[in-house]
């Protein structure tokens, strides 16, 4: 392998990056393998770029197969139906024997392999400008300077930086305050009710707020609200606030604490409101909130798929789904709530966006939304439940 190969690479990677959009995802850790992604590219949604010296296809086709393997892990770990990958070799001779140019495994992962060499660049940039929509511009230079491979190679490292960067302020807009505002409001009124008759004690839930139909309808509109801070029992008090402690302080991180606590509260009332509306039984608990937070995680996959699937999206979804089930199957568990309050969480997250990235015309859609299934809500059950 030559110097002129190793100045390929790198012009592709930096192309990758500058050019397309992709997103450096590995490298190992001799600079002969990377990995990219682009999302928003069907076609090649990955990229595999390998700098080899393999001499005989036999090594290229357990080296495919591998390639394979990884990309349907990859695909899974990316919680995508279908996933298509490019595994593009820079080599200086193509290898001796027959080779494979594509793979699938299961049908869901397709591994299309291309070669490129001296003697076929033009063609070979020509077909990988079929996946990715843009022929590179790269050329096999005989006079290159050492200089411009290490000049490439730092611009490529620094942008990855820069990236894995901008991932982390993203997942840091704020640090958590108001959750933990609210998980002590949530513990001294679990005491003051305590002391007040106990919180296990209906009379006492009603007296001091707790979602109760009848008075509801009566005028007492604040029942809407003031049930998120109550608890039933220390069990339910300990649930919500690990719930609170985890997932509040990772939302108000990504959207700040105005935006969290607008969440967080609207959330709250959505999921009162689905209760009211949906259950006639007597019903406190921070849950609805705290499925809010869940619905403001989805809306930041609704918004950013790629960084979502990439870090958080997989244990997100398996979270909600797990939650969803256990309150269908567990008796006493208020689930018309936990599917209000997410619901209201990925509309309320809608309406606000996140910090320093307003997108107008979708968060008034938000709004509208928001507004007509809110005023359906009360409606419904002013005027049509009771």
């Amino acid at each position: 392998m030559t110097g002129r190969e190793h100045f390929l690479f790198w012009q592709l990677a930096y192309f990758f990056m500058n050019e397309c959009d992709y997103r450096l995802m590995r490298i190992n850790k001799n600079h002969t393998e990377m990995w990219f992604e682009n999302s928003q590219n069907h076609s090649a949604r990955i990229i595999r770029l390998v700098l080899s010296n393999m001499a005989w296809s036999n090594r290229f086709h357990r080296d495919q197969q591998q390639a394979a393997e990884q990309g349907e892990r990859l695909r899974k770990h990316l919680f995508t139906r279908k996933l298509n990958i490019v595994n593009l070799y820079i080599t200086e001779y193509p290898p001796v024997g027959e080779l494979l140019h594509d793979q699938e495994t299961n049908g869901k992962t397709k591994v299309s392999t291309l070669f490129m060499t001296r003697e076929d660049l033009d063609v070979s940039t020509s077909k990988l400008a079929d996946f990715i929509g843009k022929k590179p511009d790269v050329r096999l230079i005989d006079n290159y300077q050492e200089a411009n491979v290490l000049l490439l190679a730092q611009a490529v490292l620094n942008k990855a930086s820069q990236q894995e960067k901008a991932d982390q302020q993203f997942f840091s807009a704020s640090s958590p305050l108001f959750t933990y505002i609210l998980i002590m409001i949530q513990v001294l009124m679990f005491i003051f009710l305590e002391l007040h008759g106990g919180s296990t004690n209906p009379e006492t839930l009603i007296h001091y707020g707790a979602k109760f139909s009848p008075l509801i309808i009566q005028g007492e509109w604040w029942r809407l609200i003031t049930p998120i801070f109550l608890h039933i029992g220390v069990l339910h008090l300990l649930m919500n606030t690990l719930a609170l402690y985890y997932l509040g302080t990772a939302v108000e991180r990504i959207f700040g604490r105005v935006r969290f606590i607008w969440i967080y509260l609207f959330s709250g009332f959505m999921g009162t409101l689905f209760s009211f509306v949906l259950n006639q039984n007597l019903a406190a608990g921070a849950s609805g909130a705290i499925f809010g937070c869940f619905g403001a995680l989805l809306y930041v996959g609704f918004a950013f798929p790629q960084l979502f699937f990439r870090t958080i999206g997989k244990n997100v979804l398996f979270l909600i789904g797990l939650n969803l089930i256990f309150g269908f199957i567990v008796p006493g568990i208020d689930y018309h709530g936990h599917i209000g309050g997410l619901v209201g969480g990925f509309f309320a997250a809608g309406l606000v966006h996140l910090p320093n990235n307003k997108k107008v015309k979708n968060q008034i859609t938000f709004m509208i939304i928001l507004g007509l299934l809110t005023s359906f809500m009360l409606y419904y059950g002013y005027h049509v439940i009771y």
